[in-house]
């Protein structure tokens, strides 16, 4: 694996973030940790070193199918040293970011709804937003969210400050909508604000970079590895047009023993489960909901409404407030479009059951 400091002889999965209270009483196989995702095919690390391996077909498909492995994960898995290695197991995630994996397609077109972990077994969340022309407050509203109902703790990184004269603005608007995350503005050109988050990267931790294309996420993989191990693609500085080169979510151990997940760019970011990141991310508007005189209050034209106070009074304002009610209404329809098609699905497999059983029984009959 590029950047990594110890020999191959001494490597632990330790190194790479495993403790042994991770692993279940009843645990059969090596632990290992996904590094990559080719579909049904992870690359992993394991104290044997860097190997592949593919899926138990009997414990990934069919009724109670484990959790499909997203690179962070640790599993459990057979090591083969003549190919492919065969995973059996994925272990209990610390933490995860997921989103839903219609994100941005209309309601009407969608025909299923699952969860897409993007990540998983991290301890930060770095979201990064470029000063040039990515800087979005409602995108970074979004990413907080499942930032911080991953479990792990947010950053927020307003990335290529070189390109901005004076960027107290957009720091202060980022920092309005953090709510007590961390934000650093930073540049991989000059080395702007990069001493103020060398701290994050520690041996055995582990780091997930968020963000939409272009923003600086390979950048700043190379800059922190003192080399490149990531292939990056320029963009065009006067319309931030062009592509990041990321074209999988990929775990990276660095030179310090830190590790980093590169995700490539997410034009569009699904809610998944935003119930625990909406406390967090919006606890200014939280802070008003059951204050209002009547506890079936919708906060339209209700008498006594907090909200609609609090928006008058300027203590609270209108776009935070649409924000989170566009988000949370995503979420609840994305959860009830899942709860739906899993009733469904089980409707339909206890349908086919029953008539197995009533043509088997009547096949019987007629012989």
């Amino acid at each position: 694996m590029k950047g990594k400091h110890w020999e191959e002889e001494t490597i632990t999965i330790e190194d790479y973030g495993f403790l042994p209270e991770m692993l279940p009483q009843d645990a059969k196989g090596e632990p290992a940790r996904v590094t990559a995702v080719y579909g049904e095919r992870c690359g992993i690390i394991c104290s044997y070193g860097e190997t592949f391996a593919r899926l138990k077909a009997g414990a990934y498909y069919g009724d109670g199918a484990e959790q499909y492995p997203a690179t962070g994960d640790f599993v459990l898995m057979e090591y083969n040293p003549s190919g492919d290695s065969r995973i059996l197991k994925t272990l209990e995630r610390r933490t995860k970011f997921s989103r839903n994996d219609f994100s941005g397609h209309a309601v009407g077109y969608v025909k299923t709804v699952k969860e897409q972990v993007v990540a998983a077994n991290f301890d930060y969340a770095f979201i990064m937003q470029s000063l040039n022309h990515d800087m979005n407050i409602k995108r970074l509203e979004r990413y907080l969210t499942l930032a911080f109902g991953s479990g792990a703790r947010p950053i927020v990184l307003l990335t290529k400050a070189d390109l901005v004269g004076d960027c107290s603005e957009q720091l202060n608007a980022a920092k309005a909508a953090a709510m007590g995350a961390s934000v650093h503005a930073i540049s991989t050109r000059t080395g702007y604000g990069m001493d103020k988050i060398e701290g994050y990267f520690l041996p055995r931790t582990t780091s997930v970079f968020l963000g939409s294309s272009g923003v600086g996420k390979s950048s700043l993989v190379n800059t922190l590895a003192g080399e490149e191990v990531m292939a990056v693609k320029e963009i065009r500085e006067d319309d931030s047009k062009g592509r990041h080169m990321t074209t999988r979510r990929q775990l990276i151990m660095l030179k310090s023993g830190a590790m980093i997940i590169d995700t490539p760019g997410m034009r569009e970011i699904g809610m998944w489960d935003a119930n625990s990141g909406t406390a967090e991310a919006f606890a200014d508007v939280e802070g008003y909901i059951g204050l209002c005189r009547f506890s079936n209050c919708r906060h339209r034209t209700e008498p006594g409404c907090a909200i609609k106070a609090a928006i008058e009074r300027g203590e609270l304002s209108r776009e935070r407030w649409e924000s989170y009610q566009k988000i949370t209404q995503e979420a609840s329809f994305a959860q009830s479009k899942s709860e739906f098609l899993r009733e469904k699905n089980l409707r339909n497999k206890e349908i086919a059951m029953e008539s197995k059983r009533i043509f088997s029984k009547k096949s019987k009959h007629d012989f």
